[in-house]
């Protein structure tokens, strides 16, 4: 019996790495610039980004959810990962968009899972809308060829 929690990932930097070429404002003098600031020693390994490992099909699936019940993508988006009645279920909720909310975009806090068995998960996520938090469960078994399907969804009941 495992269960885990999962912390938020860092976005990827939407800046451009530097190439390594001189600018084209400056005339190239045959050597490499030289540093301003005497206080911090130059580094003059090349910045690289660190690859960061795929991300879990729990964290996936959450948000794909998560664009469905908000209205943000149809339902026949997801429909080759959802199996059985909870195909269903996600018709249903997503007629009413419960995760839509005026003028806020609803993001995931925290995906956390248990893995009752080797091939499920049993993953339960809390949701921002605005300033409300919501409670998204949801259950994912890996089918005979290999590809993980949800078959059960469940949102936390909405209040009058």
């Amino acid at each position: 019996m495992r269960k885990v929690m999962t912390r938020p990932r860092p976005r990827p930097s939407t800046s451009r790495p530097p190439t390594g070429r001189p600018s084209a404002s400056r005339p190239s003098t045959g050597r490499p610039p030289t540093r301003g600031d005497s206080r911090r020693p130059a580094d003059r390994r090349p910045r690289t980004v660190p690859a960061q490992p795929p991300p879990h099909p729990t964290e996936v699936f959450a948000e794909r959810l998560l664009l469905v019940l908000s209205g943000q993508r149809p339902l026949h988006w997801a429909a080759r990962h959802i199996a059985n009645t909870a195909y269903d279920d996600l018709a249903r909720l997503a007629e009413i968009t419960p995760l839509s909310t005026d003028g806020h975009r609803p993001t995931i806090q925290r995906v956390g899972h248990y893995q009752p068995h080797p091939e499920a998960y049993e993953v339960f996520a809390r949701v921002a809308t605005g300033p409300r938090l919501r409670a998204l469960a949801f259950r994912l078994v890996l089918g005979a060829d290999r590809r993980w399907r949800c078959t059960a969804v469940e949102l936390e009941p909405t209040r009058p």
